[in-house]
Formats: structure tokens, sequence, C-alpha cells
């Protein structure tokens, strides 16, 4: 009974000691955290998704009030009006961007970009992408293992079944770039986000020579350059043999994708120009070249 007393109380002793080193250590280390960085953290979305380039809300808001320039951060997700009032409530100048969508620049569907293998490996793009070309004759579209949809934090991006392409649902994407980051192939791009979620673009990233593209892929774009004569803002540059529309630039006039010989311009939530009969073009150049 005495051995049980004994070693009860000297377990009670260690336990104070250490608690009163414990006390003046955490005294002698406590360093004082500005409040500030609990009510800009609670401004954010809380989404935790890295896409303002930190581990979570919390460290962006340690960046935000530390940092006498601001201009830099950005959280995609809360957006300008999140920002706005974070710096409001700093009295710093807030970082203005136009919202962006996640896009899927590859148009490269079973249908158009037939198998020539089967892949026999983990259902990963990142696995598959660093061990072979892919499962058809195009060595830069989309592998669709669904990368990205599984790094989307907001369930906006799903691969199709049936196409074996991801799409996105613009409602629920808030550029936070996890997607953009996954995918090994670059087939995902963040785009300004026009009014309805229209947009044109060309969904191809494939730098082959027409011949090639043409070969492996009914939809690709095959360098021929008559988008970019066709657009009458200079929106469109033809870079080793692959067209690209700055989004900056376009005006959304479709006048590109009625030129686009393979349908590698894509058109969203917009209607294609009506093509104009070549017998009226025809008249139409016989007056003039009368008058």
């Amino acid at each position: 009974m005495e051995v049980l007393l004994f070693t009860v109380l000297t377990l009670c002793v260690v336990g104070v000691l250490s608690a009163v080193v414990l006390y003046f250590v955490a005294r002698k280390f406590h360093v004082e955290e500005d409040p500030r960085i609990d009510e800009v953290e609670r401004m954010l979305p809380g989404a935790n998704c890295g896409g303002c380039g930190f581990a979570g809300c919390r460290n962006m808001a340690e960046a935000l009030v530390k940092r006498p320039d601001i201009s830099a951060l950005y959280c995609p997700v809360g957006g300008s009006s999140a920002m706005a009032a974070v710096a409001d409530y700093l009295g710093k100048k807030a970082p203005e961007q136009e919202p962006r969508t996640a896009t899927v620049r590859c148009g490269g569907s079973c249908a158009v970009r037939p198998r020539t293998n089967i892949y026999d490996g983990a259902r990963s793009c990142a696995v598959a992408g660093s061990l072979y070309a892919g499962d058809t004759g195009c060595a830069y579209g989309c592998l669709g293992y669904g990368d990205c949809a599984e790094v989307c934090a907001f369930g906006a991006i799903a691969v199709n079944p049936a196409t074996g392409l991801p799409e996105v649902d613009p409602d629920k994407c808030t550029a936070c770039g996890a997607c953009v980051k996954a995918c090994p192939r670059g087939v995902i791009e963040l785009r300004k986000r026009w009014p309805a979620h229209r947009a044109v673009y060309v969904s191809c990233v494939s730098h082959d020579r027409g011949a090639a593209v043409s070969r492996v892929c009914k939809t690709g774009c095959i360098g021929c350059g008559k988008c970019v004569k066709a657009c009458p803002f200079g929106a469109i540059a033809l870079e080793n043999g692959l067209a690209y529309i700055d989004p900056q630039k376009c005006r959304l006039c479709r006048k590109c994708a009625a030129e686009c010989p393979t349908g590698a311009i894509v058109l969203s939530n917009l209607a294609p120009l009506p093509r104009e009969p070549k017998a009226a073009s025809a008249v139409r150049v016989q007056t003039s070249n009368l008058s």
C-alpha cells in the first residue's frame, strides 16, 4: 500500500513540475499573433483549394495582413468582392482580376480520335502520361483518366464517358487552377469568363504538322491559317502550326469558326454564323467587278 501511495505521489509531483516547466517555456517563447489575421480569414471563402498559391486560407490571410503590398495576392474563389472587402478592412489597395473559367482545349473525343492500343495500367493521367504517348495516335490530347476531376474541390469538372473528355461546369468553376496543374498534357487553360459563359477557342494543343494531325484526329488544328486571316481583330496567332485565340482580343464575332475546315474552333453558348450561299457570293463579286 505504501509503495502504491509513493508511486502516485511521485507521478503527481512529476506532473506538476512538468506543467510548471511547460508554462514558463510557453511564456518564454510566446509569439503575439495579429488579431486581424482571424478576421481576414473569416472574410475568405474557406475553400483551402490552393488557388491563391498558399496551402490554405489561413496562410493567405497571414500574407494579406503582413505584406504591405497585396497587389500580387488574389483569391480566385472569393473573387474581386472578397479581395475588396479584405483590402478595405486592412486599408490597402485591392488587386483586380477578371473572372476566368477552366477550359478544356481538346476536342479529340472517341468518335474523332480512334484508339490504337489498350492501356492496362493505373487509371491516372499522370502515370499514363509518364509511361507512353497514350492510347491514340495523338501525343498531345487528353488522356481521359480524370486526374483533373479528382483534384477539383468544387465538383466543377467530370469526364464524360461518351466522349472520354472532361467537361467543365462554368457555374461551379472558381478558376482555382487545380485542374490546370493536374493535367500532364496541358490541355486545360484558365480563360476569360464572358457573360452567359460564351466563349470561342481552339480545342487542340497539337503542334504536329497538318497531315499528321489529320491522320490521328478529325477535329485537330491543321495550322492552315484561315482563321488568322478571317479574324478582324487580330486575336488569332499561328505558332508552331497551332492556332491560338487570345481571349483578351477576341470579340466573339465567330468568323474564325466559320472558316475552320476541321471544326477545331469551338463556339460555347454561341450559334454559328449562317453560311453564305456560294451563288450569292459569286453574284456579288461579279457585280462589284462590273461597277
